[in-house]
């Protein structure tokens, strides 16, 4: 088991990534930054204590309170890591208290404010007043202007919209009214998002920190280089399904590009990859972690509780399309490997990944238990308790586990907790706490517990900072969702999409792909998702799109969002790393992430990607026969895509070879009548030229070849 000295990860921290990310430092070592460090520690241990309902609060009161604790965290320790001047950190601070004590405001009021809902006393619209100025402070100081900005558009939009031109005119409402609803009940900041924020999320972030603590990013990275390290391109596979399961503990992006870029990265570039490439790769592979199951992102539990269905649903619907994502991925690198002649690893210096399971299979057992919970109908609440009680024991237990000299006692150790934990489904938490004090006890005695210990603690406060951006972000989105449902603006864009649409579906998912990719532009996946499947979702299914594959629709274009020029935070995360420029990563992560754009397209039309009910082939041919043809067609596309982006298939491709290879790729993903016999024939005749043409450079001797090549 890894111990936070032995984590590079941090040690490797460039400046540059912190400016685009100011949180990933750790806390500075300070009396201002170790009182912040507890302050993240009360704070997961108030998610933990509500979760576990050991501590049972009412929901608004556990919202109020986790979005006071955002602001109390927050806003100084920006402030404290950037170093600025005292008045600055005091005002920080004083801000932060601010905040903290909105939410002591909430609780204290708790009962009044439900009894006056509709009609607040002047003090509530100053409270509220209050709460909205430091969350849109917080939230500027945490993820930067856009997001604030498009808010506070919003915001005004609620206020001003009576002064504007139909369609977009409103019957006007008071301040009082708007503040009411915003900063009161569950319609504003304390909406849906920010309850799933305060529940499931938070637990899936601690859930992830005590695993990455705990030696599981070691654990993927061996078992990764084990397995493909010698391929052609090795290096290149190596950070595709490394990224790939990093996302089943982590469900930020970025914050995998900073966390296996930094080793896959420098990787791929002594083994021959172009540094854009290779940052590309891992910016994609990363990104693609939200849509990988069985653990997907912060946005799949948002989804699942937004359209009230089970979390299952929405792993069902994303199984095939993050397959084919991560396939896609996969054969972009092995493309650019044949075209380059990029070889693998050699033998002797990779790890066995049959060694790694042996020495770090237990870490696998929370995150198999959470898979078995999630699947069979528990809540994500209830699984990610227990997930991380499981969890706990074993990091707890390992080093007691360690001073017991007879293997048999050893395993009888082991058995006992594992009661201890399975003991839940019958008992509830009191035995998993009972044990857990008692492990605590017994490692505080000695050296190796100790260092356990402060593993865990530092895993509770790290975890409660990375929590950081995703609460901010769902606490003021919840602003823009709140003017939705006063003011009826979605209805409106949604009507305009409808009209649209009634012409051609597929010109009004194009303009929902823009709506994507513009908002992502400035804000995070999870607002992105927010904001337009509120405006976009219910369009779209009144155009007859299944309301799943809609959303993820939306999804999946949030995320890509993050790989597009010019904004592309990913990439820009990636840029330090890969020492080029985020730019050029973001061009090549367009290019290594075909089957992110192809894909929802596909979906829509026949919904059985998704393994979704509906659309034509499905009635006209059956549903299974549908699912196998629609995934044939998909793989076919994503094929012929990658060796047009490329240049390569089994030898470099001319111009218009690649142009053909672009062509029935095209066809393919279109869904208007014949065009799927012509990219079967243009496939068909593509593939049949290009074996034709290898058959024949090889008769030619290699004295008299001419390369053909291809630009880049």
């Amino acid at each position: 088991m890894t111990t936070t000295a032995e984590r590079p990860v941090e040690a490797m921290r460039d400046p540059e990534t912190e400016l685009h990310d100011p949180l990933s430092s750790g806390f500075p070592a300070t009396t201002e930054g170790r009182l912040l460090f507890w302050i993240a520690f009360v704070f997961s241990v108030f998610q933990i204590v509500t979760a576990a309902h050991l501590w049972d609060l009412p929901s608004q009161i556990v919202r109020a309170v986790h979005v006071g604790f955002l602001c109390l965290l927050g806003l100084p320790l920006i402030a404290v890591i950037r170093n600025e001047s005292r008045p600055v950190r005091t005002l920080f601070w004083t801000l932060g208290l601010v905040g903290a004590a909105v939410a002591a405001y909430q609780w204290w009021e708790y009962k009044a404010l439900i009894f006056r809902a509709g009609m607040p006393l002047p003090q509530d619209t100053v409270i509220g007043i209050i709460s909205l100025v430091v969350i849109f402070i917080a939230t500027w100081r945490i993820m930067g202007a856009a997001l604030p900005i498009i808010a506070g558009l919003f915001l005004a939009y609620c206020l001003f919209g009576e002064y504007l031109p139909s369609p977009f005119v409103t019957r006007g409402y008071g301040l009082d009214q708007v503040i009411d609803h915003m900063a009161f009940g569950t319609e504003g900041i304390y909406g849906t998002p920010i309850y799933v924020s305060s529940s499931y999320i938070f637990l899936f972030i601690l859930f992830g920190s005590f695993l990455e603590r705990a030696g599981m990013i070691r654990l993927f990275t061996d078992v990764s280089l084990g397995l493909v390290g010698s391929a052609k391109g090795g290096a290149a596979k190596v950070s595709v399904i490394s990224s790939a399961l990093m996302g089943t503990i982590s469900g930020s992006g970025v914050a995998n590009v900073v966390t296996t870029g930094q080793f896959t990265i420098p990787l791929m570039k002594r083994f021959g990859y172009r540094a854009a490439f290779a940052g590309g790769v891992e910016a994609t592979a990363s990104m693609g972690g939200q849509i990988m199951p069985p653990v997907m992102g912060a946005v799949a539990f948002i989804m699942a509780e937004t359209l009230d269905v089970p979390y299952a649903a929405i792993v069902q619907a994303a199984l095939i399309p993050a397959i084919l994502y991560f396939a896609s991925c996969f054969w972009m690198v092995h493309l650019e490997a044949g075209k380059r002649n990029l070889v693998g690893l050699s033998r002797a210096e990779l790890p066995s990944p049959m060694a790694a399971l042996k020495r770090g299979w237990y870490l696998l057992l929370p995150l198999a238990v959470l898979v078995w919970l999630l699947f069979t109908g528990y809540t994500p609440l209830y699984a990610g308790t227990i997930a991380l009680a499981l969890t706990s024991l074993l990091i707890l237990g390992s080093p007691l586990a360690a001073y017991i000299p007879a293997k048999a006692l050893r395993y009888a150790f082991w058995i006992v907790l594992g009661l201890a934990a399975a003991s839940f489904f019958q008992y509830g938490i009191l035995p998993v706490l009972v044990a857990l004090i008692v492990l605590v006890a017994v490692c505080a005695v000695f050296r190796g517990g100790r260092e356990t210990l402060a593993l865990a603690r530092d895993a509770l406060s790290e975890g409660a900072k990375t929590a950081l951006t995703v609460g901010i972000a769902c606490a003021i989105v919840g602003i823009i969702v709140g003017t939705m449902t006063l003011t009826g603006v979605a209805t409106t864009f949604g009507q305009f999409i409808v009209s649209v649409g009634d012409t051609s579906l597929f010109l009004s998912l194009v303009l929902t792909m823009i709506t994507c990719i513009i908002l992502g532009m400035g804000i995070p996946t999870i607002p992105n998702y927010i904001i337009t499947a509120s405006v976009a979702g219910p369009a779209l299914l009144e155009l007859g799109v299944p309301l799943i594959v809609g959303h993820m629709f939306v999804f999946y274009f949030g995320i890509l969002a993050d790989l597009t020029p010019p904004v592309a935070l990913a990439c820009f995360a990636a840029a330090p790393i890969a020492k080029t420029s985020g730019l050029q990563i973001s061009f090549q992560a367009l290019k290594v992430a075909t089957a992110g754009f192809v894909v929802p397209f596909m979906a829509v039309y026949t919904p059985a990607l998704m393994l979704q009910d509906g659309g034509p082939l499905a009635a006209e041919i059956g549903y299974w026969p549908a699912v196998a043809y629609i995934l044939l067609k998909a793989c076919l596309a994503i094929g012929l895509w990658g060796a047009a982006a490329i240049g390569y298939l089994m030898i470099p491709l001319r111009w218009w070879e690649r142009v053909v290879a672009a062509a029935g790729a095209l066809m393919l993903v279109a869904a208007l009548p014949v065009t799927d016999e012509l990219g079967f024939l243009i496939s068909a005749g593509f593939i049949a030229w290009h074996v034709f043409a290898v058959r024949r450079r090889a008769a030619v001797p290699p004295t008299v070849q001419a390369p053909l090549g291809a630009s880049d």
